[in-house]
């Protein structure tokens, strides 16, 4: 390069730079004059907006200091918070609906009871109706003859239990005559005086409590009535939902939303056919232990045997613990009435066919129709007995096994939505991006 070119850059380079400097200058000028009159006016300093940071993740963006307090917040201790207030607003609400159903028990557990006992009951309609009944004809066939049928089972109960009733009295008091000799002969070595004490002293407790039994007779006269309000209750509404069950779900379904009746009409009959395997199940399974069981304290001798089977066919709806604890009727009888080797045989067939209950026939029978873990059986039969008794026992099963059907069915609607959306919209973008290659106008379904 010349020495004029040099000469010509370096003027250029010194031109440049003194119009940066001035630039410069004339900008700390400006914000001191800007800091003075600030002062001067009492105004805030100047705050400049914090600068947005996006999440790579597409998650959603935060500035990078927190222009608020509740930005201040983590996120994963916003989401915990969010989901906590839900739940407690939920638990609020099945709070209020347990208070409601304990406070109409009755009517809840009838209709509870007409539920299970028509899940039952349907398969016989639609088989009488495939032969030809009409569906009314069909409906009052089946409910008479459960209704025969459940009168015979009473009736045999009862003739069983007074014929048999003269020698289990006569049994038990020799029992207590055994027992009068053991506390006297055996290792107590107590005297008829100490004895006839005790029994004074029962009596004294018997009297001085007098107006509590009284109440309580009156109360069990309440609960017998209820008994029966519930049971005729429980048949009438039976019938008319073999009978009319279909127009009262579509009935039903106009109760719900109208963007949820589709998902609802599909769930319902899964729902139903859930309760109704789990129903039939549960028949075959407790009359598998009352024969069982029945078969083993028959041979062993002790006497009502039969009218022990039907209880324990009855407490055997109570899954994996209500054989059991009905079957410790028999073990009792046995103690009273035989001795204490018999009735620890009984004991024994009773665990045994428990374990066979537990291990073989509720997976066999149960597990694939109703597809619940043991250990939500257990914990679902203790809460339900806590909070509604022996009737919630018998209705925690089949409502936690309804409950996960319907639920798992709507989560997979929802899935298979999911996916057919997220196809469609990979069909219209590749349509779209093929009428670009082919410079083509995209079809209106695209």
């Amino acid at each position: 390069m010349s020495g004029e070119g040099r000469e010509g850059l370096r003027a250029w380079g010194a031109s440049a730079a003194r119009r940066i400097s001035e630039r410069l200058e004339r900008g700390r000028r400006a914000a001191e004059h800007d800091i003075h009159q600030a002062e001067h006016r009492n105004d805030p300093p100047p705050v400049h907006p914090a600068p947005v940071l996006s999440d790579p993740h597409g998650g959603p963006a935060f500035p990078a200091l927190a222009t608020s307090p509740s930005e201040a917040v983590p996120w994963s201790l916003r989401v915990s918070a969010e989901i906590i207030w839900r739940l407690l607003i939920v638990g609020a609400g099945l709070y209020v609906l347990f208070q409601v159903v304990q406070t109409l028990r009755i009517v809840a557990f009838a209709f509870v009871a007409a539920l299970l006992i028509s899940a039952l009951l349907q398969p016989t309609v639609s088989r009488l109706q495939r032969l030809g009944l009409p569906r009314a004809l069909a409906a009052a066939v089946t409910f008479v003859g459960g209704l025969i049928g459940i009168g015979l089972v009473g009736w045999f109960v009862g003739w069983q239990v007074s014929t048999n009733l003269g020698e289990v009295t006569t049994k038990v008091q020799s029992g207590i005559a055994q027992i009068h000799d053991w506390l006297t002969h055996g290792p107590m070595h107590l005297t008829d005086t100490q004895i006839n004490q005790f029994v004074k002293q029962l009596q004294n407790a018997v009297g001085s409590n007098s107006d509590q039994i009284t109440s309580f007779g009156f109360s069990t006269v309440g609960i017998v009535i209820e008994i029966v309000t519930g049971v005729f209750l429980a048949a009438f509404c039976t019938f008319f939902l073999i009978y009319d069950g279909a127009r009262i779900w579509g009935w039903l379904l106009k109760l719900f939303p109208p963007t949820a009746r589709i998902a609802m009409a599909g769930a319902g009959p899964r729902a139903w056919s859930t309760l109704s395997a789990y129903v039939r199940g549960t028949v075959l399974v407790a009359f598998i232990d009352s024969v069982s069981i029945g078969i083993g304290i028959f041979l062993l001798g002790v006497p009502l045997a039969l009218p022990v089977s039907v209880l324990i066919f009855l407490g055997a709806f109570v899954p994996l613990v209500g054989a059991l604890v009905t079957g410790t009727i028999a073990v009792l009888i046995a103690l009273v009435t035989k001795s204490v080797f018999t009735a620890a045989m009984v004991l024994v067939v009773l665990l045994a066919v428990q374990q066979i209950e537990g291990h073989l026939l509720q997976p066999l029978i149960l597990g694939r129709a109703v597809r619940v873990h043991p250990i939500a059986v257990v914990l679902s039969v203790t809460v339900g007995s806590i909070i509604g008794g022996i009737g919630g026992a018998i209705v925690a099963v089949p409502l936690v096994a309804v409950t996960n059907t319907t639920v798992g069915y709507l989560k997979a609607r929802q899935r298979a939505g999911e996916d057919v959306r997220v196809a469609l919209l990979t069909a219209q973008a590749e349509a779209r991006a093929t009428a670009a290659d082919t410079g083509e106008a995209p079809t209106p379904e695209s």
